[in-house]
């Protein structure tokens, strides 16, 4: 009986560690940032990604662009669908214009105040200058990645230091 008495507090204070609380609301405002953090990273990699599976797709990799540019400085690159697919639906150039313009803006190495954008029933055209022969591949894939866009035309030049 002596023994059961001993093993009885040892047993108590084991469970008594085991009970959880509820968070609280600091431990799940901690959790929700994380777990929010970890996925604005998985979606920064996987759109990172993505226009790297462009680059090389439509041959804007640096070699693709040094080649281009070696040949005169344009660049002109299109999709495998055309503006006959839409059979029916008028292309809005201003459309196509701003949406390019707001992803220019939304590219922290492009800058949309020295690229200008036009477009012409899907083919739109790039002019102004980037800080780096590979920005010029990239400013293509975002326009380029656009819907109502079949066709760019770059004509975008690397700044002079």
């Amino acid at each position: 009986m002596n023994k059961f008495l001993l093993v009885l507090p040892i047993l108590a204070l084991t469970f008594a560690g085991c009970e959880k609380s509820p968070p609280t609301l600091v431990e799940k405002t901690e959790t929700a940032v994380k777990n929010a953090a970890e996925k604005t990273k998985d979606a920064a990699l996987d759109a990172k990604d993505a226009v790297a599976d462009k680059l090389a797709e439509w041959k804007l990799t640096p070699s693709d662009l040094k080649a281009d540019l070696d040949k005169g400085g344009r660049i002109v690159r299109s999709k495998a669908a055309t503006v006959g697919a839409k059979t029916g639906v008028m292309l809005d150039n201003a459309k196509v214009v701003t949406v390019i313009n707001a992803k220019l803006v939304g590219d922290a190495q492009l800058s949309a105040l020295k690229i200008n954008v036009d477009a012409d029933h899907g083919t739109v055209t790039l002019k102004g200058t980037v800080k780096s022969a590979d920005l010029i591949g990239r400013a293509v894939v975002l326009a380029l990645d656009t819907d109502d866009v079949v066709q760019v035309v770059s004509l975008l030049t690397v700044e002079k230091p």
